[in-house]
């Protein structure tokens, strides 16, 4: 398999890398932790004239046709700068959804005006007791001649405190725990009967929590048939899995450069600490673990659009069982390694530590992707083998 990027796939990465150290360095987001927001409208237009918004759209939307891996080299670059804009929630989460499962026209109202940087999106499907089980969803849409009134409550929906629409997954028929009857319905920011609180997260970003008390909306903003949600959530949430590993890679990158720059020009006992043979070990094994989160991210970008369903779970699995171990050695070695100002909210070491925490967690922690990794078939049967 050909790991080189093409020379378009070379130029969107400069052009990123050169944006983000231009427009929006760390010190951007340490300010923007204040922000009522924590983004800005303007960033996200140039965003949006500059094609990133479109990268994975077909071209009738706006976009330009491209493949996640594209959207992976954006994320990773990202990363690097901690750069605060919704391209997670709106492109990867809401984006994708809106593409697979709504209409012509649902596309054109609110996914053309998205790749054009004019909105952004959000999508709610996280529940208090639901953890990382969509099946488990409670919130419920009740038809009601030809519309719908929503009930219940989304937690911790990322760019929900901001977004101009939410797609919100809610029940039209079954019962928790049962894969049937998951719909999935857009809401326009101040629809009746929703209201939304804003919540500071651990890395110093917003989110929302979505309360809807009889939200009513018409049969148009249902997206796709009725009860036929389930599926499509779970794709999505396993991109959402791979663009965390891809803009966790650019985070453990920086993470590393910093270390070894700090190590290089900080005296003690009259010497640069970089020579001191047990740093060096430490270096060497953040490297290590950066490497392999990097090549893993990258694998599970490439096999998001496989047809084989246990060969893309299985890829985005590993890379998000990786991301958690390698991440938190990465940035936890940092710290030490910075020594007492690595701790403190002066340094931006600790905004990187932070922002890796809630990627760490973010759709499926290392234990959960562990036992799925664990529970393909294709890997016991490899067990199996082993052991025969």
């Amino acid at each position: 398999m050909n790991f080189e990027l093409t020379q378009e796939q070379q130029l969107l990465v400069d052009t990123v890398a050169n944006f983000v150290r231009r427009e929006s360095p760390v010190s951007r987001a340490r300010k923007l932790r204040e922000d009522p927001v924590g983004y800005s409208r303007e960033v996200w237009k140039k965003m949006g004239e500059l094609g990133w918004l479109g990268l994975p759209f077909e071209e009738e939307v706006g976009g330009f046709g491209g493949t996640f891996v594209e959207v992976a080299l954006v994320l990773e670059q990202l990363g690097t700068t901690l750069v605060p804009e919704p391209y997670l929630a709106t492109v990867v989460l809401a984006g994708r959804a809106l593409q697979l499962l709504g209409s012509n026209e649902q596309k054109q109202r609110w996914l053309t005006p998205a790749v054009a940087g004019d909105l952004t999106l959000a999508l709610a499907y996280g529940e208090r007791r639901a953890r990382y089980d969509l099946t488990a969803t409670e919130a419920r849409a009740e038809r009601s001649g030809d519309s719908y009134e929503l009930y219940g409550e989304k937690t911790f929906v990322l760019n929900g405190h901001a977004a101009d629409v939410i797609l919100v997954a809610a029940r039209t028929g079954g019962t928790p725990g049962e894969r049937r009857g998951l719909s999935l319905f857009a809401l326009d920011r101040g629809t009746p009967g929703m209201s939304v609180q804003t919540i500071s997260t651990l890395d110093g970003q917003k989110a929302g929590i979505v309360r809807l008390a009889g939200a009513r909306v018409g049969e148009g903003h249902r997206l796709g048939a009725e009860g036929d949600g389930l599926a499509i959530l779970e794709r999505v949430l396993d991109e959402g899995a791979a663009a965390a590993c891809a803009e966790g890679a650019g985070i453990n990158r920086t993470v590393l450069e910093m270390t070894c720059d700090y190590l290089r020009t900080r005296e003690q006992f009259g010497v640069k600490i970089g020579t001191f043979q047990a740093l060096q070990h430490r270096s060497v094994e953040m490297f290590v673990e950066t490497e392999l989160s990097k090549a893993t991210a990258l694998m599970a970008a490439i096999k998001v659009g496989d047809e084989n369903e246990e060969e893309r779970q299985g890829a985005i699995s590993a890379a998000k069982a990786q991301l958690s171990s390698s991440g938190a050695f990465v940035t936890r070695q940092a710290i030490q390694l910075f020594g007492g100002i690595g701790i403190t909210d002066e340094h931006d070491v600790g905004l990187y530590f932070k922002r890796m925490q809630v990627l760490m967690s973010l759709f499926g922690d290392e234990e959960h992707h562990l036992r799925r990794y664990a529970a393909l078939s294709s890997f016991t049967q490899g067990i199996d083998g082993i052991s025969g």
